[in-house]
């Protein structure tokens, strides 16, 4: 199915930063100096004297915005996922999740779709990391519409959260008028014979393979599963029990991500067959974003293939 064209998550983060920063003026923003790369530049340059450029040092980046918290700020700190996560998770660990404190975290340039960068900037293990971290929400939106409406919506928590940011640009799933909650999966199709559970850059290629098990037959439900942690228990039950077989889909290692969240969750409510689509347990190379999405299977036909598997 052609889509229409859209903005990359991180570019959708920083534009909806600025938009609520407008609304709240205890809003503080704290950024590694890649602010032109996590896009909290929007956020620098109207807001100024609420942004703060520790330079390339994480560990104090979350420390700074664990204090500004700590006297009453809402703050939001950005980086490259696997900076973030990886660099600075003692003081996230200590300084954020113990004390339960209002600190966003949005690591952006997430998976392998970073591309020529290479393995040392991947964030391919983000998500098992913040997911690992108690008090925390741990969501991973789609396209920028859903972004957006993230954003907003971690704006009127007071919990520790960590929203996961892509590179490249990504097709258009949402529409303005879609309703977004957090912990609660979106429907994105119907389907009776297996459900493709997916979040991130691999939501639109689970429709894809949707599309194409339609036309051979299988009816596919597809979940948007943007919300990691916590997750839709009640979607993956009734997912479990109408369509009795689960693919999971993410742009991820094998352990940790969005695949061991939904398996602990169906072996806890209704054992079902399950497939898993992702990383494996290795990290990838350099290379477009393109050649290595095709190279590690994170596809159209790869979920398919999942799929087939399932339903023979």
């Amino acid at each position: 199915m052609t889509r229409k064209a859209g903005k990359s998550t991180r570019e959708a983060f920083g534009l909806a930063l600025a938009e609520l920063g407008a609304n709240q003026n205890d809003l503080v923003v704290v950024d590694a100096d890649v602010h032109n790369s996590t896009r909290t530049e929007h956020f620098a340059k109207k807001f100024p004297n609420r942004f703060f450029n520790v330079g390339i040092a994480e560990s104090n980046m979350v420390g700074v915005a664990a204090g500004l918290a700590s006297s009453g700020k809402r703050a939001w700190v950005a980086s490259f996922a696997a900076f973030v996560m990886c660099n600075a998770y003692d003081q996230l660990r200590m300084s954020v999740a113990f004390p339960n404190i209002d600190v966003k975290v949005v690591g952006t340039h997430c998976g392998i779709s970073i591309g020529e960068d290479g393995p040392s900037q991947m964030g391919i293990e983000d998500v098992g990391l913040a997911c690992s971290l108690p008090n925390f929400t741990v969501i991973v939106p789609a396209d920028e519409t859903s972004m957006t409406k993230a954003v907003h919506a971690l704006g009127k928590t007071t919990t520790p959260a960590y929203l996961r940011a892509g590179r490249p640009n990504v097709p258009m799933l949402y529409d303005a008028a879609t309703s977004f909650e957090i912990g609660k999966a979106t429907r994105l199709r119907d389907g009776s014979d297996v459900t493709i559970i997916a979040n991130g850059l691999l939501v639109a290629p689970a429709l894809d393979a949707a599309d194409s098990l339609a036309a051979k037959g299988i009816q596919a439900r597809v979940l948007d599963m943007h919300t990691v942690k916590p997750c839709d228990d009640a979607a993956i039950l009734a997912a479990a029990r109408e369509t009795g077989r689960i693919v999971v889909a993410e742009e991820h290692l094998a352990h940790g991500g969005l695949g061991s969240v939904v398996a602990m969750s169906v072996a806890r409510q209704h054992p079902t067959p399950m497939r898993f689509v992702n990383l494996g347990d290795s990290f990838a190379e350099s290379g477009t974003p393109e050649g290595l999405i095709e190279k590690y299977g994170l596809t159209a036909a790869n979920i398919e293939k999942a799929v087939r598997e399932l339903v023979k």
